[in-house]
């Protein structure tokens, strides 16, 4: 792989990390609830849920998902209800935050964070379809492609690294203009909802 090359892909995939999405969701619900420090150990999860995305590309479970209508929709919808019940409970939470005087200050451990950030994105089979769109055009086949593969699931890894991190900072600020148990519970309203709105987003996701 040319550098140049490299810094199409680059480019590339800071577009996808920005583009929002389920993970840009929970890395800002994160922020919001539990500061930066805390809340960036879901964005960690989300790189393996990317790690085991492009895993499952790299040795071709990805076009049977791409390919095959009952893998498809079984993932699929695996990940919509996953979303849609992390939507409900958001909603449904009650005040929780450092910041909030008076408020029950529950710390999930790093290990409940990790694996919620991980499910979001192992089971999004939109993920699987932009990697397999997108990896393809960068390779060099006439070249090693293992090399090749671990330039672009690093360079992946890192560029959401990057993001999620601007997307928990700017929770977290919003998250020290709260002043009250009501403002608090209108965000954990507003993040619900766009859970549920990720949900039927890609409930509404066709492979084609």
């Amino acid at each position: 792989m040319t550098i140049a090359t490299w810094l199409t892909f680059l480019v590339a995939s800071f577009a996808i990390s920005i583009s929002p999405g389920a993970g840009a969701v929970a890395a800002m619900n994160s922020g919001l609830n539990y500061g930066f420090k805390r809340g960036y150990i879901t964005t960690f999860g989300l790189i393996l849920g990317i790690i085991t995305q492009f895993t499952f590309v790299a040795i071709g479970l990805g076009a049977l998902v791409a390919t095959s209508s009952t893998a498809f929709l079984v993932v699929k919808w695996v990940g919509v209800a996953y979303l849609a019940w992390l939507g409900i409970q958001q909603w449904r939470s009650p005040k929780q935050s450092w910041g909030l005087p008076g408020t029950t200050k529950v710390i999930p451990p790093a290990s409940k964070m990790i694996l919620r950030g991980w499910v979001i994105n192992a089971v999004n089979p939109k993920g699987t379809i932009f990697i397999l769109a997108i990896v393809p055009q960068f390779l060099n086949l006439n070249e090693p492609l293992f090399h090749q593969y671990l330039i672009i699931g690093i360079t992946l890894c890192c560029t959401d690294l990057i993001v999620m991190a601007g997307y928990t900072a700017l929770a977290a600020k919003i998250l020290l203009t709260l002043k009250t148990g009501s403002h608090l519970r209108a965000m954990n309203k507003v993040f619900g909802a766009l859970f549920i709105a990720a949900a039927a987003s890609l409930a509404l996701f066709n492979r084609h």
